[in-house]
């Protein structure tokens, strides 16, 4: 695998600890010496952390959109699901580095996450004790720290996640794990820093924006420094953590591995069959996949509640365009997801593996060899008994694969030692 087109003495910097170690000294640096030295109150300093989170945070989407590992999205969420096993993804010309289709799943809802903690940290401590006490000298030292605390991030996501090769290890969700406890050691700081100055200078009932941020003495805007370098301190050693985790008794949830990326091996000793789901399995599964979806109901009932609003104000066609929206966006959205989970794979069998291979991305989803299954049974359910189709059932020690809405399941049956349990008689004739 090709290596990002870095030089030899950037990769060494890599190496170790160093980058993250200097980038949690100057971030513990820069308001040690603004405190001490250039006259910094609660409000410049509690301003300078809520920057530094709104920059940890950006550089934690960036890594997280260049993870190196799959995501991991339930299977069985509406499209979602299906297109996470999809293991395709967006090479970068030069480097080793991709953007995962799993990964841009998790964006949507991890930047809207990250920008509201970042807003609600802003909001109830940083805005309230910034609020008129930002004197403008400090603004100007505040601005240049913001931007050496931005360029030190931005290196040391260079040099040490993507120089260094650590994008491997991480999937989306575990490369912005970081930020979150970062954000809760500044919520704490300045939590602390509102509650103390508004002790020390509120009386009554007086409003928060009465609040003086110089009233805070030096050794408590030094505290905070320090409680905000120990948070940092336990990420940079959080691997060890993690290790102490993984060897103990103890289940602190640190030591989790996301799913490797390796690609699944589709290749099979000739001659292999291919099974597909039938046309008229297709169309009826997507037409029951709502039964298993209540969300598809709740946008459907939402847009006919709105046609109907408009149908008691007399507006027929506006009322007549959201009843056709609350059908078809139902149906459209359960189509597409199962044309992703069943009707846009098909089931290559072979003396020695069955591999699910997806015909929309040309690879390989799944592979179970004969002797990996611990169940096999055939199933027919109510629709496969309408369809004169039957339901392929495949356990294994973690995990189960249903292939249903097959006209014709014995290649897939054929390669397993295994006898199928297969349903009675009476089950198999239609009601």
């Amino acid at each position: 695998m090709p290596a990002l087109p870095l030089t030899d003495k950037v990769r060494a910097l890599g190496r170790g600890r160093r980058p993250r170690a200097l980038s949690v000294a100057i971030a513990t640096l820069l308001p040690l010496v603004g405190v001490v030295a250039l006259g910094w109150n609660a409000a410049a300093l509690m301003a300078m952390y809520w920057f530094e989170l709104g920059i940890a945070s950006f550089w934690a989407v960036v890594r997280a959109l260049f993870a190196g590992r799959p995501s991991e999205i339930d299977r069985e969420m509406l499209i979602s699901g299906p297109l996470a096993q999809r293991r395709a993804g967006l090479s970068i010309p030069r480097t080793a580095v991709r953007i995962r289709l799993s990964s841009l799943l998790v964006l949507p809802f991890v930047v809207p996450v990250l920008a509201v903690v970042w807003a609600v940290v802003g909001a109830l401590t940083v805005g309230v004790v910034a609020d008129g006490g930002l004197r403008p000298a400090a603004l100007d030292t505040v601005t240049l720290a913001v931007l050496a605390l931005f360029v030190g991030e931005g290196a040391t996501t260079l040099v040490e996640y993507f120089g260094r090769g650590e994008y491997r290890d991480h999937s989306a969700q575990t490369a912005i794990r970081g930020v979150f406890a970062r954000g809760a050691a500044i919520f704490l700081g300045a939590l602390i820093t509102v509650t103390l100055v508004g002790a020390a200078t509120l009386n009554g009932d007086a409003p928060l924006s009465a609040l003086d941020p110089d009233a805070v003495g030096l050794p408590l805007l030094l505290g905070i420094v320090v409680v905000k370098f120990a948070f940092d301190l336990a990420s940079l050693y959080g691997d060890r953590l993690a290790a102490f985790d993984e060897s103990s008794a103890l289940d602190l949830g640190l030591s989790y591995d996301p799913p490797p990326a390796e690609p699944v091996d589709g290749s099979l000793v000739e001659p292999a069959e291919t099974v597909r789901q039938p046309r008229r399995a297709r169309l009826a599964g997507a037409l029951t996949t709502p039964l298993g979806h209540p969300g598809l109901w709740y946008l459907g009932g939402l847009g006919a509640l709105a046609g109907a609003v408009f149908a008691i104000g007399g507006n027929w066609p506006t009322a007549a365009v959201l009843a056709a929206a609350a059908v078809a966006l139902p149906l459209g959205f359960a189509a597409l997801d199962h044309e992703l989970r069943y009707g846009l794979v098909e089931y290559r069998a072979g003396d020695d593996a069955l591999v699910a291979y997806d015909r929309l991305f040309d690879t390989a989803l799944w592979r179970v060899e004969p002797w990996d299954e611990t169940d096999l049974r055939v199933e027919r359910g109510r629709l496969d008994r309408r369809l004169g189709t039957e339901t392929v059932v495949i356990e294994l020690r973690d995990d189960e694969y249903r292939i249903p809405g097959l006209a014709d399941p014995e290649p897939i049956l054929d390669v397993f030692d295994r006898e199928a349990d297969r349903p009675e008689r009476s089950d198999r004739t239609d009601d």
